[in-house]
This record gives structure tokens, C-alpha cells and sequence, in this order.
């Protein structure tokens, strides 16, 4: 009996190694063939110029066209129900960004970033800019934190949305310096922003990109960088986290992710042209031209630690402030 159980203990063994031989050598050879047809990026939140700027070094790599596929609502709840419901085969992706970790931690919507998806690779970061309207009296951090403590919710601050990344920038903020701000939520980050250069909201975290513009002509003052150091997108504006909030970081940023599943050789071709591409100046040059800063060389492991890191940091600051989650 015992010489039977053994034999058919080496029976199943032997099965399950030609069985995970296969599927490896089957997948690799998927992984060759692949791409042999369209593949579709969609974009939730935010501008899809990064998609289409590292879509196009795909392209260029790989032979085949990159479409981007804008399906806009619900905070990227639409998007990412759209991808991780997708087949797991590499021609379905997702630009991923901050506003799907911030999601995650205010528990809007049913789709996880971190657990329903295969990460391809970062492709950039921007940092927000702090800026108040210029009749507020604070041209430094900790002049704008004297103000505010001396006033307890007398100041407001703008954003672009409840859960969106200028609304949780302002409540970290409010959360590290000890002050009482009011949050004055928009529709859009426009709106919110013009709400500041008329003078009706004090004081906003805006993309970096939109801020220098009104920055440079005086409708508003910047105060500081949510990078965690001075960024050169923003010459001459120090980084919150080096004026006396230290581990002070809100960054927007972009990166495509799979549907989880994708078999590995389709994630690794996928991020090595990725990754190429960023070596490459000409795209360097066009997302820092788009307003962003080009990340370095990440590994599908490594982005998947930067959206843990991230989702972490959201989570942690929705328990300790019990902000109401949508």
C-alpha cells in the first residue's frame, strides 16, 4: 500500500512539474509573438500626455500602434473596472495615478490598484505648489503656519474635488503643521484654482504645471513644493518637507499597470521598453516640456513598492483624521 501512495505521490509530482514547464514555456513563447495586434491604454483622472508620450516608444519598439482610449468619471473608478476586467494578456493597460492610491485608502470604489493589477513601470512624477492669493499676509511656510494658528479656521484652502490629490495634500498639511484650514472643495482643479487668483479661497495645492504660470504672473504666490526636495519644474521654491515639516511628500504621478494575471514575460517586455525609453532624451525632454519630472529606471518589483508606499501614506492619514470617505 505504502509503495502504491509513494508512486502515486511521484505521479502527481512529475505532473505538476511538466504541467508548470509548460504554461512557463507556453507563456514565454506568447510573450515572443507578442504584440501582434493593438494595444489600448486607458486614462482615467488627469491628462493622458504622458500615456501617449511612453506610448509611442512602445510603439516604436514593439511595431505595434498604442491607442489611448480616454474614459473619463467616477474619480477612475470607470477606467480601472474597464482594465481589471480586461483578459490578462498585455493588450489592455492602465495609466495608473495618485488619485487610484488615494481611492484605495477612502475606500471609493471596488477596484484596489494595488491588488487587482500587474505594475508595469512609473513613468513620471510632478510635485504640487502651495500657493496663496497675494493678499495673504505669509511669504514663507512658517509664516503661512503663524497665520494660520493665530486663526483657527478662518483660512480656506481650495481643491479640486473631495479624495482628490490637493484635497488630501491640504489635509496632511493641516494634519503635520497642527492648523485648523477649511476645505473649500471644486469641481474641477480650474475652478478651484481661479477661486484662489480672485481671492474668494486663500491658499491651494496646485499641479505644478498650472502654478508657475500664475505664479509668474503675480496672481498668486508660491510658498513651497510638496516634493521632497526643491524641484527643478519650480526653480526657486524650497520643498515643504525642508522648511520644518520634514517627511512632508504629495506627488502626482503616472505609470502603467496589466491586469493582474499577465503573464511575466509580457510585464518584463513591456517595462524593459519602458524603461529604455526613459534612457532616452527625447523623452525625458517632452514630459519635463509637459510639466513633469521623468522618473528613473523602476522595475515592475519597484513600482509596486512605490504604490504600496503610497496607498500606505493615504491610509494612515484617513485613519488618523477619521476623514469621511465617499
Amino acid at each position: 500500500m505504502e509503495t502504491v501512495r509513494r508512486a502515486d505521490m511521484r505521479t502527481r509530482h512529475s505532473f505538476a512539474v511538466a504541467f508548470a514547464l509548460a504554461f512557463g514555456a507556453s507563456s514565454t513563447a506568447y510573450a515572443q509573438d507578442y504584440p501582434s495586434r493593438v494595444i489600448r491604454v486607458i486614462v482615467g483622472p488627469g491628462p493622458d500626455i504622458t500615456a501617449r508620450l511612453a506610448g509611442a516608444k512602445i510603439t516604436e519598439a514593439l511595431g505595434q500602434q498604442v491607442v489611448i482610449e480616454p474614459r473619463p468619471g467616477a474619480g477612475g473608478t470607470i477606467a480601472a473596472q474597464a482594465v481589471a476586467g480586461a483578459p490578462p494578456d498585455g493588450y489592455s493597460l492602465l495609466l495608473a495615478t495618485a488619485s487610484y492610491t488615494i481611492n484605495t485608502a477612502m475606500a471609493q470604489g471596488p477596484v484596489d490598484l494595488g491588488r487587482d493589477f500587474a505594475p508595469i513601470g512609473l513613468i513620471s512624477t510632478v510635485p504640487f505648489v502651495l500657493v496663496v492669493h497675494p493678499s495673504v499676509p505669509a511669504k514663507s511656510l512658517a509664516e503661512l503656519i503663524a497665520l494660520a494658528k493665530a486663526n483657527p479656521g478662518k483660512l480656506n484652502y481650495a481643491s479640486s474635488g473631495i479624495g482628490t490629490p490637493p484635497h488630501l495634500a491640504g489635509e496632511l498639511f493641516k494634519s503635520m503643521a497642527g492648523v485648523d484650514v477649511v476645505h473649500v472643495p471644486f469641481r474641477e482643479a480650474n475652478s478651484a484654482l481661479n477661486a484662489v487668483v480672485s481671492g474668494s479661497v486663500e491658499m491651494m495645492f496646485s499641479i505644478a504645471s498650472t502654478a508657475t504660470a500664475q505664479i509668474d504672473g503675480g496672481k498668486v504666490r508660491g510658498i513651497a513644493v510638496t516634493s521632497p526636495k526643491a524641484s527643478p519644474l519650480v526653480p526657486g521654491l524650497p520643498a515643504i518637507a525642508e522648511q520644518g515639516l520634514a517627511g512632508f511628500s504629495v506627488m502626482g504621478w503616472n505609470g502603467f499597470v496589466a491586469p493582474k494575471g499577465t503573464p511575466a514575460p509580457i510585464i518584463d517586455k513591456l517595462s524593459g521598453v519602458l524603461q529604455r525609453g526613459l534612457d532616452e532624451a527625447d523623452l525625458r525632454q517632452r514630459l519635463v516640456a509637459a510639466g513633469y519630472e521623468p522618473a528613473t529606471r523602476n522595475s515592475p518589483d519597484d513600482f509596486a513598492r512605490f504604490i504600496a508606499a503610497d496607498t500606505a501614506k493615504w491610509v494612515t492619514l484617513v485613519e488618523k483624521t477619521k476623514m469621511k470617505r465617499q
